[in-house]
């Protein structure tokens, strides 16, 4: 069992599978920012934690991880606002990081998504360029820590129904549903292969626990 700090806690991946991390006999706490999802996101059998993320410092942030096994990381802006984009996607991702070193939480996974790169080629005029410049940094940082850390990166996420199935050696985006996502992050938590891992992935036919061990090398 291990104790994870789930940051992002009301997001469709993060309320897909904060149950299935529970099932797994782990002891999850949800991060979220609005109080009046607590109700919806304790259903799920973890313990919702109110806390801004995007504007705790690096002291508060560190308190915060104090004590975790695993941080996961599922928060995000949504887009729209780019200076909301960079404070959540990059910044406040970043401090959760180095608040994890500094609490000597040893393990970190990151959902970013499948075409994230610092050559990512998205044009500035684009809407999308806050969000891919973002997440880049922020991957490229949680790569340069000395954490235990994972990038699982989904292309195109769907509300189809989950089939336990993954193609982790696409070299192309497609498209997963949310549900496979989730079964992912909880798979990965227990999967010591994916450690210092990037992991990209659509929908498939390879069993999800099958296809992050050849992903990683295993």
């Amino acid at each position: 069992m291990a104790r994870i700090l789930l940051i992002g806690g009301h997001g469709k991946v993060a309320l897909r599978a904060e149950p299935l991390l529970a099932e797994a006999g782990h002891d999850v706490t949800a991060v979220i920012r609005n109080p009046a999802h607590a109700e919806e996101v304790a259903a799920t059998g973890v313990r919702p934690l109110v806390a801004d993320v995007e504007n705790t410092d690096l002291d508060g942030l560190t308190a915060l991880v104090s004590g975790y096994d695993v941080v996961v990381w599922t928060a995000g802006a949504g887009g729209g606002d780019p200076a909301r984009t960079y404070a959540v996607d990059r910044d406040a991702a970043i401090r959760s990081m180095d608040a994890a070193v500094a609490a000597g939480v040893p393990r970190y996974v990151m959902v970013s998504y499948f075409g994230a790169s610092e050559d990512h080629g998205i044009p500035e005029d684009d809407g999308f360029y806050a969000y891919a410049e973002a997440k880049a940094a922020a991957d490229a940082h949680l790569r340069s820590t000395a954490l235990d850390w994972t990038i699982l990166a989904p292309s195109a996420l769907t509300l189809d129904d989950p089939t336990g199935r993954i193609d982790a050696s696409a070299s192309e985006s497609g498209s997963v549903s949310r549900g496979d996502v989730a079964a992912v992050i909880a798979a990965t938590v227990d999967e010591p292969a994916t450690v210092d891992r990037t992991i990209r992935f659509n929908s498939g036919e390879v069993p999800i626990a099958e296809a992050l061990r050849a992903a990683a090398g295993e």
